[in-house]
Formats: C-alpha cells, structure tokens, sequence
C-alpha cells in the first residue's frame, strides 16, 4: 500500500525545490500549490500554505481531505526566546501554545486553552518525537509559542518565555496540530532558529533560506527512517 506523507511548508518552499527538485506532481487547489515528491518509497505531498494559523489550518485540511495523507509533517524556521535557543539551534516540537487564544471568560479554560484539552500546552505526537530523537542525537525537545504575529522585539519575546515557559515562536504549528489531533492524524514539527532572542526581522530575512535548508535536512533524515 502505498505511503502517503503531508507536509506543511509556510515561506521555505526555496528549501523545497532545491532539495528535491522538480516535482512529480504540481496542482493548485484552493489558491493553495500542492506538489508532490516520491521520497524514501512514500510519496510526498507538500503544500505551500504562506505565514500564519488560518493559511496552515486550511492547507493540513486539504492534505487530509484531497490527498488522504496517514502522516502531517512540517519544518520551519523560528524565533528563540531564550538564550539557549539561539540561531541554528534545530529542535523538535514537543508542546505548544496558541498564545493568543483565550475564552476563559465565558469556558471553564485558562487563557490558551481549547475547549476538550487538559490544558493550554498540546502535544505533538511522541512516537515520532522519539524517532525523530533517535535519528537526530542531541536534538532538543521544545515548547513553541504559536500566534499570527512575527514577533521581533527582544522584550516580547522574553514576555513569551516568562509567560509560557516557550523556547521558540512562530506562525502556524498550533494549527496544524489541531487540524491534526481532530483528524486522530499523527504529527510531527521539526524547527530551527533563525533569528535570537535578541535579533528581529534583520536576522530573519539575513538567514532565511540558510536556515530553511539545514532545517529541511534534519527532517528529511527522519522521513528515511519512517
């Protein structure tokens, strides 16, 4: 039977085409391109979906409805929010926080958490986690603050760690693991800092694509062993 994997990609979709070339498959669905890639004997599903929840939410919903995905992956560049986290600092994704969800005042929730969830903090799923560990030594396992805002001011992204106790921020990893966790999907988030705690904007456009590139490796090594 064949394997079919999905991948969310938000703005390193250069990584992409110079990893693996040119696609078996290119379509447009929704406003959404999809390509697809044979890798490791599965076939790879990736669909470039640009910043932030709404856009990852919808592009995991498509991988799962149209191309019958069994696996949601996604790899992606970051800020840290700690000193530890600094640039190229590779990381799996263990827990995380939509940060700016809150319906605490009228759900018997904290701030940040959804309804039906134990608490504010999700968790991505720990097989692959431990795969990915396994394939990758010394990779470190983080908690993501995840929210539709770039966050570049040092003394916000401190706010975030103090607050959430999160290493890393981005844009789009509460999503996917919500469309994921609903879908009883098994999911998968591997990350790298491209801009410190202390950098903002100017580090992250200086080191996008070096960044997206030796993140996309780290997660193709744990494909091949999927």
């Amino acid at each position: 039977m064949e394997k079919r994997l999905g991948m969310i990609v938000a703005v390193e979709i250069n990584a992409v085409a110079s990893k693996y070339g040119s696609p078996k498959t290119r379509e447009v669905v929704c406003g959404f391109e999809v390509t697809s890639y044979e890798v490791e004997g599965a076939t790879l599903f990736i669909c470039h979906t640009g910043e932030g929840e709404i856009a990852a939410s919808a592009g995991t919903m498509l991988l799962l409805e149209k191309y019958h995905v069994s696996l949601i992956l996604n790899f992606g560049i970051v800020g840290g929010l700690t000193a530890e986290m600094g640039q190229y600092h590779v990381a799996v994704v263990g827990k995380v926080v939509h940060y700016g969800f809150d319906t605490s005042s009228i759900d018997p929730v904290k701030k940040g958490q959804y309804p039906g969830y134990d608490s504010c903090y999700m968790s991505f799923d720990r097989n692959l986690i431990e795969v990915a560990k396994s394939v990758v030594p010394g990779l470190k396992e983080v908690t993501c603050a995840s929210g539709d805002k770039f966050v570049g001011d040092p003394k916000e992204k401190v706010a975030l760690h103090e607050e959430w106790n999160a290493d890393i921020c981005e844009m789009e990893a509460a999503a996917i693991l919500l469309i994921a966790n609903r879908a009883k999907v098994p999911s998968l988030s591997i990350k790298m800092v491209s801009d410190s705690v202390s950098g903002g904007a100017k580090e992250f456009i200086a080191e996008k694509e070096r960044s997206a590139s030796a993140c996309l490796e780290v997660i193709s090594k744990i494909i091949e062993s999927l």
